[in-house]
């Protein structure tokens, strides 16, 4: 799909060429070309000068650098998560330079992204949460893990689970030096792609994963959405529970010293948890579907 999409789109190429060259009929490649755009293998941008694009109303209501709205209409359960994982695993390898450190944090998202993992440059890549024994998860570590092997690329995973139930569980892991040198080289990120939940049932894998004291104090101190487990309130602060001394995880502050920070969110669920992500300050790309996109709209338009 990929060399059939670049000859046909960026060499200017006819079907009946195409269709010579790969031994293939005129309706197999135009079937290939449609499936390209479909699976995000193909993305066709039109700027219209005329107004604003919904992408470029968004980015100026959010204030953060670049929105992309991946349209996933027609699509349901998994089928939406592996469209938006194929955004994300392109937007992350038109981002990437060689010789740079990036950072991946796990969901179930992201899990799904991994499944689309492009061939990267030389580049060290950071686990930068534990996971989360979700059904049909794993496929990120096992990816991170096997990257290990590829010519030129370091990876440094975390082997362990992002949320733990006691404190002293914790401490012990991060001492441990796999962990603490994935954690420590947070600090040092050129790229960071993360998710962004809210702090909701059917919004956050964490959420669903705690018990009702855990989710009652986060409440109670205003949380509306949650990366990798690290909450935060509906102005974009951090908001600190005992949660946190439970997590295997970057932090926020990491976060906000990552020159580009790719978040990705799907579903309407989720449009008061981007909002608040978004005036965290460290977000430059937001990768969203189109029922968000449009309930974020409404949202940011109808607010003072």
């Amino acid at each position: 799909m990929a060399d059939l999409a670049r000859a046909y789109y960026v060499e200017d190429r006819s079907k009946v060429d195409l269709a010579a060259q790969f031994g293939l009929s005129r309706f197999q490649v135009a079937k290939l070309l449609r499936a390209a755009r479909d699976h995000g293998v193909v993305s066709i941008e039109i700027h219209d000068p005329r107004r604003p694009s919904r992408d470029d109303d968004l980015a100026r209501l959010l204030g953060i650098d670049r929105v992309q709205v991946v349209d996933v209409t027609g699509t349901t359960g998994q089928q939406t998560g592996e469209r938006i994982g194929t955004a994300v695993m392109a937007a992350l390898t038109h981002t990437l330079r060689p010789q740079t450190t990036v950072g991946i944090s796990w969901s179930r998202t992201m899990d799904l992204a991994a499944r689309s993992m492009p061939d990267l440059p030389p580049c060290t890549i950071v686990q930068l949460a534990g996971a989360l024994q979700v059904v049909g998860s794993g496929t990120l570590p096992q990816v991170i893990g096997t990257l290990g092997a590829s010519p030129g690329i370091t990876t440094l995973p975390i082997h362990a689970p992002l949320v733990v139930d006691k404190a002293s569980t914790a401490r012990d892991l991060m001492r441990q030096p796999e962990i603490a040198e994935a954690l420590d080289r947070a600090d040092h990120l050129d790229l960071a792609v993360v998710a962004v939940g809210a702090w909701r049932q059917g919004e956050s894998s964490v959420w669903e994963k705690l018990g009702t004291v855990d989710r009652d104090e986060a409440d109670a101190a205003g949380a509306v959405g949650e990366i990798s487990g690290r909450l935060f309130d509906a102005g974009g602060r951090p908001v600190n529970t005992s949660l946190d001394e439970r997590l295997i995880g970057v932090r926020f502050d990491q976060l906000a010293r990552t020159p580009q920070v790719i978040a990705v969110a799907h579903g309407a669920g989720r449009a008061e948890a981007v909002v608040a992500a978004a005036r965290a300050g460290f977000v430059t790309h937001l990768i969203v579907d189109t029922t968000l996109a449009q309930a974020l709209i409404e949202m940011l338009e109808a607010a003072p």
